[in-house]
């Protein structure tokens, strides 16, 4: 999607957000778990709740996973006063909720902030929201915020399921002498003869100069973006 009919998007979405926020229950903020995860006191009772329709990084995914942390701390200090748009209970008796603050939704910041990723398999339960989610989603990409700052992000709950990124680290390929230096995080053989993107199984790598391979095309330091 072209970034400017994203941002128009996003901003003729975010025109029902403060709707969705009206009239709902308050809460006051006690405490961050991690970046998806918050305490708050209603009604003289202390719940954790679990942001719906969206997955942050876990904290062992670093630096993201602590990164998004802390912005949730950030956006939601101890004393805050949210509302909260219950919309399930998740196995571990957590209440699944969308938390807005000042009228704007909470996931909704996260994702737009790469600090959160759409989580699709739950995201029917922000039916009011979703168009607004999966907009933020693809403005953050691509602009490589946050989370998607990596080439080949893992998702949180593939990252959950015990999925791991597999890399040659950048002694291996330069210890290679047929390696090509500028490709520092894989291993590809220098010229000749020319390769191009459809010849090569790896996408979304560091490029540096002179590349040889011509891989990236639009000079952005990466290669094989498609």
């Amino acid at each position: 999607m072209n970034k400017w009919v994203t941002s128009i998007l996003l901003v003729v979405l975010s025109t029902n957000v403060a709707t969705v926020a009206q009239n709902l229950p308050t809460a006051t903020m006690v405490s961050v778990g991690d970046g998806d995860t918050l305490r708050v006191n209603q009604q003289g009772q202390t719940i954790t709740i679990r942001l719906g329709c969206v997955d942050s990084p876990e904290m062992s995914q670093n630096p993201y996973g602590q990164q998004a942390a802390n912005r949730l701390k950030q956006l939601l200090p101890k004393g805050k006063t949210v509302n909260v748009r219950r919309i399930d209970r998740d196995r571990y008796n957590r209440t699944v909720a969308e938390i807005y603050l000042n009228n704007k939704s909470i996931n909704l910041t996260l994702v737009s902030e790469g600090m959160a990723v759409v989580y699709p398999q739950y995201l029917n339960g922000c039916a009011a929201t979703k168009n607004q989610l999966l907009a933020a989603q693809s403005a953050a990409k691509q602009k490589r915020l946050g989370f998607w700052k990596q080439n080949n992000p893992i998702m949180p709950w593939d990252y959950r399921a015990g999925k791991r990124p597999v890399t040659n680290t950048p002694s291996t390929a330069n210890n290679n002498k047929k390696c090509d230096p500028s490709y520092p995080d894989i291993c590809i053989p220098p010229p000749p003869p020319a390769l191009d993107c459809g010849q090569i199984s790896q996408r979304r790598f560091r490029v540096l100069a002179p590349d040889p391979h011509g891989f990236d095309g639009d000079k952005d330091g990466i290669g094989c973006e498609r």
